[in-house]
């Protein structure tokens, strides 16, 4: 994707055990700069519930800077292969959660995802985003 109606969600979701004290973070990327992040707490959940609503509060987000073209990019695999028809989703729990993806999807004039490696540098500040919520809740 380029051009200046692209933009590009980096999303990540944390769980201290699992399931443990969840959270969910995003950061949004227009022209190769950070225009937005974002982060919030779950409560008790997996760390793929977490990932998952990452991913919707992004899309939910993303709506105010476009409704054109989104890149989705997250370090979960297995929410970018549910996501994408690569893996069966054979939970009722991450379906529902699925489902609500893919609502919101429909705000935009595409969504494509890509599983990113953590080390990447706005996956890095999504999970700083995560961990500092996480942090927050225990003071």
């Amino acid at each position: 994707m380029t051009g200046v109606d692209a933009v590009t969600l980096y999303t990540d979701g944390a769980s201290r055990g699992n399931p443990g004290d969840a959270a969910w973070a995003y950061v949004i990327v227009r022209d190769g700069a950070v225009v937005a992040g974002r982060s919030g707490y779950i409560g008790t959940a997996t760390n793929n519930v977490a990932e998952y609503h990452a991913v919707i509060n992004a899309l939910e987000g993303a709506r105010e800077f476009t409704s054109g073209r989104l890149e989705v990019r997250s370090d979960s695999e297995l929410v970018v292969r549910q996501l994408t028809g690569r893996y069966r989703i054979t939970k009722e729990h991450l379906a529902d959660l699925a489902e609500e993806v893919r609502g919101r999807m429909r705000h935009f004039d595409e969504v494509r995802f890509e599983s990113v490696p953590r080390e990447h540098p706005c996956i890095q500040v999504a999970d700083c985003l995560c961990n500092e919520t996480l942090d927050a809740r225990k003071r």
